[in-house]
């Protein structure tokens, strides 16, 4: 045996990364949780200290004046926030999400435009593709850009927009050729300041409450050429790449809520007494444990798994992001039913934090693609061969 032996493990640096983003999860992000949650506000302190550590937006390369984390430790540092707040946890995921259509087919001009503010922590970016008809079926948004001199016009909506009304850019995708079908959809980024361009009303969520969702409104808003992401006709494909970066951290989310809950089921096993001894005592709730543990480090696994193959590229990753998150959402769902379940009647209080955790990880089944979705792409990459 050689205990230096470094395959299946994660780096000294990597580490690192986790120790400091959950001590500073511990002391800045953890205490106001609940309150995020009760009150539905946007996580201000918890941004204030991710952008103290460059925990907001990791991922951004150090050209743009970013920390240059590569996609494993983007994904530790959303576990790490996760597993604290999920509504915070959104802050990296979504910079993640509305930024990675720029880097993988921005121009030099617009990646050198849009990622500093973001990275200097003095702007979000979020991600405008779904609509009211056009949630899984993204092929049939009917949002319109149509040509305008050097520039576009868009008329339209998007639904479901993460930090909508709080992002300062938007890259959103809209229809520029009917004709073309799924080749005549494009990638433009949207300024919050844009004439025609507003918010709709916060939606009522189940969870993730302190993270704002709304729709995005196009009214004859004017977008100049140069904020076009890649080629005309390029914005579906843009869009369907970027899905298999971000999926995985979607997965690193779902990760952290479930560990989250394991941590806090775990300790609350210790305490509570019943029939004059520990319930963690008693083997039911042993087995419970177990297998709540043993689910939340196969979907760890698979998520650095994953991210691994973002980070190279790897042809895999359509079915490798996939699965991450189907299968790490799938068990955040578990878990924290699981985790409720340990608390008994106390567990469906809101005075401790697993209820909020179960609300929390519902949304992760469901957004950047529902899971079932997620089996779709994964048996097609299965049947090409």
């Amino acid at each position: 045996m050689d205990a230096d032996f470094d395959l299946y493990r994660l780096s000294d640096e990597h580490e690192a990364i986790r120790e400091a983003a959950r001590e500073m999860c511990t002391s800045k992000v953890a205490p106001h949780a609940a309150e995020v949650d009760e009150t539905a506000q946007f996580p201000q302190a918890a941004y204030d200290a991710l952008r103290a550590t460059d925990f907001h937006a990791p991922h951004i390369p150090e050209k743009y004046g970013g920390a240059g984390a590569d996609a494993l430790a983007t994904c530790i540092v959303i576990e790490e926030v996760a597993r604290a707040c999920a509504s915070s946890s959104l802050i990296p995921a979504v910079n993640k999400l509305g930024t990675m259509p720029l880097l993988l087919a921005g121009s030099d001009d617009v990646k050198a435009r849009y990622l500093p503010p973001v990275a200097r922590g003095e702007a979000m970016f979020s991600y405008g593709l779904s609509e009211r008809e056009a949630g899984s079926d993204t092929a049939s948004m009917k949002t319109r850009a149509t040509p305008d001199g050097d520039g576009w016009v868009l008329n339209g909506q998007k639904s479901w927009i993460t930090n909508a009304g709080t992002s300062t850019y938007y890259t959103v995708m809209a229809v520029t050729d009917q004709a073309a079908g799924t080749k005549g959809i494009s990638a433009f980024v949207v300024e919050d300041g844009d004439d025609g361009f507003s918010v709709g009303a916060l939606e009522r969520k189940l969870g993730i409450k302190g993270s704002p969702t709304r729709e995005l409104l196009f009214d004859n808003c004017y977008i100049p050429g140069d904020r076009l992401v890649g080629e005309p006709g390029d914005g579906l494909k843009i869009a369907l790449r970027t899905l298999d970066h971000t999926r995985v951290t979607i997965g690193a989310q779902a990760v952290g809520i479930a560990d989250g809950a394991l941590a806090a089921a775990t300790g609350y096993v210790r305490e509570r007494q019943q029939f004059g001894r520990a319930i963690a005592d008693f083997q039911g709730v042993q087995f419970m444990l177990a297998d709540m543990a043993m689910k939340v480090e196969a979907a760890r696994q698979m998520v650095y798994r994953a991210a691994a193959a973002s980070e190279r590229n790897e042809p895999r990753l359509s079915f490798l992001g996939a699965a991450a998150k189907c299968f790490a959402s799938d068990v955040a769902m578990e878990v924290t039913t699981d985790a409720v379940q340990l608390f008994g009647g106390y567990g469906y209080t809101r005075d401790y934090p697993v209820e909020r955790m179960m609300r929390d990880a519902k949304i992760t089944q469901i957004y950047e693609g529902t899971n079932q979705i997620q089996r779709m792409v994964m048996a097609r990459q299965l049947l090409k061969g």
